[in-house]
């Protein structure tokens, strides 16, 4: 009942947002917007000529607009499937295909497992998370069918041991209310500025190699500072999985998958935040 009352007045909110946007002629991030809006959370104000504001144009029945589905693919890819029929394969390098083919892929420089520079041409939308001029950062704010995609840029370690300003994105996906983010090839823990650019994560997909990103008990610092009500594990190297499952202490449940895709939506989000470990990790 509590769940069902929460859920009504967030929807009051956005559709009550929505408005003040469109008159105010301003773009909104509802991932922002409602960081900063809810109790208790430590995220900064945000500039509205920035953002975006996500608003479905399909006609769909209560069910279909809330519902979104996520498959692993493998590595780090997971494809995203939006009520609006859009499908996102995320840090995709070609090696690992989903079962149709995406209208978006996005990328990370980190490894060639996370990128291609030769994407099968029926890919409509290719988003790079790095920018081939030196010193810019990657920049998106793209609005797709019913989900609005943006990046926050992070550095990370390059081969000779030295630092790569910029060379990583998270990505974040907003569709259907969902805020949904994937930490792509994350080397170093992430700063206020960049928590602030994020705002909130309802959704997040984060690598647990331990090692090749970053060491199980940063990332576990990460994952925790983000609160996200669902995480997927992603990007699984070296140690046992367990090693990264055991730094949250009973903090966050844990469950298996029992299908291939996950249905998500508001509604659906668990109450305690639950690290979901899908099929084929």
């Amino acid at each position: 009942m509590l769940r069902t009352l929460a859920f009504g007045i967030l929807s009051l909110f956005l559709s009550a947002f929505s408005v003040f946007a469109q008159d105010a002629g301003l773009p909104v991030s509802q991932c922002q917007a409602i960081a900063q809006k809810l109790p208790n959370v430590r995220f900064a104000s945000f500039k509205p000529s920035d953002l975006q504001f996500v608003q479905a144009k399909k006609e769909l029945s209560l069910a279909d607009r809330e519902e979104v589905k996520i498959t692993f693919v493998g590595h780090s890819t997971y494809f995203i499937e939006t009520p609006g029929g859009i499908g996102i394969a995320t840090d995709y390098s070609g090696v690992y295909q989903p079962d149709r083919m995406p209208d978006v892929v996005t990328m990370n420089r980190a490894h060639s497992t996370h990128y291609t520079l030769s994407p099968p041409a029926g890919i409509r939308h290719v988003l790079h998370g790095w920018s081939d001029v030196p010193g810019e950062k990657a920049k998106h704010q793209e609005m797709i069918g019913d989900v609005y995609i943006r990046n926050v840029v992070s550095d990370i370690r390059n081969w000779g041991g030295g630092i790569e300003e910029n060379g990583n994105s998270i990505f974040i996906f907003e569709v259907a209310g969902l805020c949904i983010g994937h930490l792509g090839h994350l080397h170093f823990e992430l700063n206020e500025s960049q928590y602030t650019e994020i705002g909130r994560l309802d959704v997040l997909m984060v690598p647990v190699d331990g090692g090749l990103t970053m060491g199980a008990d940063s990332m576990s610092r990460v994952v925790q500072r983000l609160r996200s009500s669902l995480i997927l594990p992603m990007h699984r190297f070296g140690p046992p999985l367990d090693t990264f499952l055991a730094m949250f202490d009973g903090k966050f449940d844990i469950a298996y998958a029992k299908d291939k895709t996950l249905k998500v939506s508001m509604r659906s989000l668990p109450k305690k935040p639950t690290i979901m470990v899908p099929q084929g990790l």
